[in-house]
């Protein structure tokens, strides 16, 4: 008995555990009656440790959780008028001038009126009209503890990578199926991602310089991949046979393979006569359908500084289609901290200019991140700009896992780290906060009140 309470109290399993000490303080007594019996105390001790184990297990799985935020709220206050667009920007591929970290360590922190100056926007109409909207918002104190919950201990320079780490989606069986299905074709260039049946979120770059809209936005379009297969041909080559291009076998899939942590050849070898099946016929591309775009929104932030550089955090925008296409959309997801995670991995697909016609997907981990930005090394090229950048996390209270976009991808750009004018390259994305959730969500859904949660 001596010894049974002697691992019960040095055991962190029992002695963090109340019905643990329950059991020893009322085992103390009895002592001096003599010993109780092993069937009393096998079922107390067994208990302890499963919920000991189990309270430990729901730690961990938290870290797995999407968190819960009550967001602030942003309200239109008035909308006016302005002349129209001269449509004669030229679009740029690397921006320069942007306040990276350390940088925006020095400024000071805006107050209410400075965040409402910057998340108020403009809106262009498909005939070319524009008006300017001044906002509101309300219940920022709510959200404080997201701030404190960034950090950040080093800083690395981006490098020229040896291997090229991005995966081509180029089989419609992939490319034309969730989540894949709502990385979405810039008319101008970039790439985007479906937030609702009819709403598109991209980086505001890829309409706007800074100073004005671009040339071609007047007949703005976003194309979405559809499949261009008709009956009886089925993709094949001569002699009714072909084969994947080099490098092309199992890239569809990897994914979902690298989200769950699951190794290639885990089903043995009946995958394999299944992946030689598919060798059998070529894969079939798919090609764009593409919708008018019937207005869009850019915050004001994106303007703000434009003398001394851009401003990558405000570098997104929402354009609303004509029509609905009817593909599954990507809700959006607010994270304190990416870096936190257990994987710490991002992802976004979008159309890199160098796979021209092709899905271009890509993981990697965040190195480094701000309130504002994350920071990575995710291989990319001209053209994914605008992608939704997200991560898998479970639903809370379910055992669901749900895919949300918690950033921008705004690519390559030179970056002010110090404040001193010297730049440095990164690869950039603008992340989803909760004031930049509840502009978003105020442009998508109309009405602040279905906004309040995340």
């Amino acid at each position: 008995m001596a010894s049974t309470l002697f691992l019960a109290t040095e055991n962190p399993f029992y002695t963090s555990h109340p019905t643990s000490l329950l059991f020893i303080a009322r085992a103390r007594p009895n002592l001096k009656m003599g010993p109780i019996p092993l069937c009393v105390l096998l079922p107390v001790t067994v208990l302890a440790v499963v919920a000991a184990v189990a309270a430990e297990g729901n730690a961990v799985d938290d870290e797995y959780t999407w968190p819960q935020w009550k967001m602030p709220l942003v309200r239109k206050r008035r909308t006016v008028p302005l002349s129209a667009p001269k449509f004669s920007a030229h679009f740029q591929s690397e921006l320069s001038g942007t306040c990276g970290i350390e940088c925006q360590d020095r400024l000071p922190s805006p107050s209410l009126d400075d965040l409402e100056q910057l998340l108020s926007y403009e809106t262009v109409y498909e005939n070319g009209t524009r008006t300017y909207t001044s906002v509101s918002v309300q219940g920022l104190s709510e959200v404080t503890a997201f701030s404190r919950n960034i950090s950040s201990n080093s800083r690395h320079k981006r490098e020229v990578y040896g291997t090229d780490t991005r995966f081509t989606i180029s089989d419609k069986q992939y490319s034309t199926k969730y989540p894949f299905s709502t990385s979405v074709k810039i008319s101008t260039g970039c790439s985007g991602v479906l937030v609702s049946h009819k709403h598109v979120l991209t980086a505001a770059h890829c309409i706007h310089d800074g100073k004005d809209y671009l040339e071609g936005f007047d007949k703005l379009r976003v194309g979405i991949l559809k499949d261009k297969s008709r009956r009886g041909k089925g993709g094949k080559g001569r002699g009714g046979r072909g084969r994947r291009r080099k490098g092309e076998k199992g890239k569809e899939d990897v994914e979902e393979r690298e989200e769950n942590n699951e190794k290639g050849d885990r089903k043995g070898k009946g995958k394999g006569r299944k992946n030689r099946s598919r060798r059998s016929v070529e894969p079939e591309k798919p090609s764009f359908k593409w919708t008018k775009v019937k207005k869009t929104q850019v915050p004001k932030g994106w303007f703000k500084g434009v003398s001394d550089g851009l401003a990558a955090d405000y570098d997104y925008a929402i354009l609303e289609l004509k029509k609905s296409p009817k593909v599954k959309h990507m809700d959006l997801g607010v994270i304190p901290s990416v870096k936190k995670l257990p994987a710490g991995r991002i992802h976004f697909s979008g159309f890199d200019d160098d796979r021209p016609g092709n899905l271009v997907y890509r993981f990697c981990s965040v190195s480094e991140e701000s309130k504002d930005l994350l920071y990575q090394y995710c291989d990319a090229k001209p053209g994914s700009s605008g992608s939704g950048v997200y991560i898998r996390l479970k639903e809370p209270g379910k055992k669901k896992w749900k895919r949300k976009i918690i950033g921008v991808f705004s690519g390559h750009q030179w970056v002010d780290v110090d404040g001193n004018g010297m730049q440095q390259d990164y690869n950039v994305a603008v992340r989803i906060t909760p004031l930049k959730y509840a502009q978003i969500c105020y442009w998508v859904h109309g009405d602040s009140s279905e906004c309040q949660l995340a």
